[in-house]
């Protein structure tokens, strides 16, 4: 005997329909949505950083009778710089860390500390951009170059929108407190810094380390 047999003839069209079909709403945790759309958008930025590394791996060699790596890199410096960002993550880890103690004023103090590390890292970045253009190393000049400033300045860029994120961050939190909204937000700008913080090793490796070997 099928089910449909066993069904009693005198049911509703709506119970005839859940009886078939789900209709209930399932629960959904709070901010997943949010937090699957993240990931999603940080796949989509590691692709971005592939392709730069990749254009740099093709033309980093390209130096047009140019300078190279050795002529204009300067390791201390840059060293100095992925000392600022690894510190900028750490403190970041202690503003996650006052969050879930409920901190709201340590929390807001840890993220102005890494805003201070995060800041000193792009004044570095800024000099050696400054630098560079002024001894004639233009992102014109060659392929090298270009595909130099095309990496390096994107990831300037992210850090310069995490900076702003940041900031907006720490106005919330003096608003409204850590309320699990904020804590989301929080939870979405952790995973966006330490993103930023695993590239730069890239970069340090692969661009700086690399070209002065």
């Amino acid at each position: 005997m099928t089910a449909t047999a066993e069904m009693p003839k005198n049911l509703s069209q709506p119970e005839l329909q859940a009886a078939f079909y789900d209709l209930n709403e399932h629960d959904h945790p709070e901010g997943g949505s949010t937090m699957l759309g993240f990931w999603m958008y940080l796949m989509s930025d590691c692709l971005i950083f592939a392709m730069l590394f990749a254009a740099y791996g093709v033309l980093g060699g390209s130096f047009a009778a140019g300078p190279g790596p050795k002529d204009l890199f300067d390791l201390p410096l840059v060293a100095l710089n992925t000392a600022m960002l690894l510190f900028s993550s750490i403190t970041y880890g202690f503003a996650m860390l006052a969050m879930e103690k409920n901190s709201k004023g340590a929390t807001q103090l840890w993220l102005l500390v890494t805003a201070v590390f995060g800041g000193a890292f792009l004044f570095i970045e800024l000099y050696e951009f400054s630098h560079l253009i002024h001894e004639g190393a233009t992102p014109m000049r060659s392929g090298f170059l270009t595909a130099f400033f095309s990496l390096v300045g994107t990831h300037g860029l992210h850090v310069t929108f995490g900076l702003i994120w940041l900031f907006t961050l720490v106005v919330q939190i003096g608003k409204k407190g850590l309320i699990p909204a904020n804590k989301r937000r929080l939870m979405c700008l952790s995973l966006f810094w330490h993103f930023l913080d695993v590239i730069w090793i890239g970069v340090f490796t692969f661009v700086y380390l690399m070209g002065m070997l």
